[in-house]
């Protein structure tokens, strides 16, 4: 899928089938977090890829905003350390995953942003990192209408040389 069409039709997904995610596809999300710009080149983050059914449940229990973590295929932990763009190169790797899976007709969300710290005994994550995000990821358990997205007016939120005009 083009880049344009693909960041056009990307709309979240919070129910997943029952197909598995093939590896090669799995290497290639986690690929495009890996590559992903970082200020300074810090790359301030750590990603886990969790498949197993019990621990994508248990991630689902403690998640308050994503329940349906239980029933994706995987879901990708980002785990930051504490740096002044921490929070903005790991939002960037995680729109890349995005991207790159829904351009392969895989679905996802972006679970949590704060409130995850269970999930650093449940993966050994130590306790100087944070975890910032889940992202759940399978194929959509129903058709999900690609791009008909509720946006403000373009003129609403875009200007040209000075705001407003």
């Amino acid at each position: 899928m083009e880049v344009f069409e693909t960041v056009r039709t990307l709309l979240a997904v919070r129910s997943f089938g029952d197909t598995a995610v093939p590896d090669a596809l799995v290497q290639r999300i986690v690929e495009a977090s890996h590559l992903t710009a970082s200020s300074m080149n810090q790359q301030p983050w750590h990603f886990i890829v969790v498949q197993q059914r019990e621990t994508l449940q248990q991630l689902g229990s403690v998640a308050r905003s994503g329940p349906y973590i239980a029933q994706a295929a995987l879901a990708i932990v980002v785990v930051i350390e504490h740096t002044p763009f921490a929070v903005s190169d790991a939002s960037r790797a995680i729109q890349s995953m995005m991207l790159t899976a829904w351009a392969e007709g895989v679905g996802s969300n972006w679970v949590g942003f704060g409130g995850l710290q269970q999930v650093n005994a449940l993966l050994d994550i130590p306790e100087n990192l944070e975890v910032f995000a889940i992202v759940p990821f399978g194929y959509p358990a129903h058709a999900v209408g690609k791009g008909r997205k509720q946006r403000k007016p373009f003129d609403a939120v875009v200007s040209r040389e000075r705001f407003g005009a």
